[in-house]
This record gives structure tokens, C-alpha cells and sequence, in this order.
């Protein structure tokens, strides 16, 4: 679930990128980016992966 919100947030920063689409300080196309490295390193690190309820 982490890795599909991380290719979501860089979908949205290179969309922010090539569109060049203005945003104010915080949506930054690098702040986005940003922001998908983090998630992508907490799914890496297999943060999230054991949340569900079944169990082996």
C-alpha cells in the first residue's frame, strides 16, 4: 500500500515538474519528491506490511 502511494506522489511531482505548474512553497515539485522517498523508504523497510489481521 506504501509502494502505491509513493508512485502516486511521484506521478504528482513530475506532473508539477513538466506541466510547470506554479505552486506555492510547500507543493514544490522537489518537496513532493520528496515526500515519495520517504514513503517508499518506510514500504522498503516493510513498515505498513503487517497490518493486516492474518497471521501464519
Amino acid at each position: 500500500m506504501l509502494g502505491i502511494a509513493a508512485a502516486v506522489l511521484f506521478f504528482i511531482a513530475f506532473l508539477i515538474n513538466a506541466a510547470d505548474i506554479t505552486t506555492n512553497d510547500v507543493f514544490t515539485s522537489s518537496n513532493v519528491m520528496l515526500l515519495g522517498l520517504m514513503v517508499l523508504a518506510l514500504h522498503v523497510a516493510g513498515i505498513g506490511s503487517s497490518w493486516s489481521g492474518r497471521r501464519r
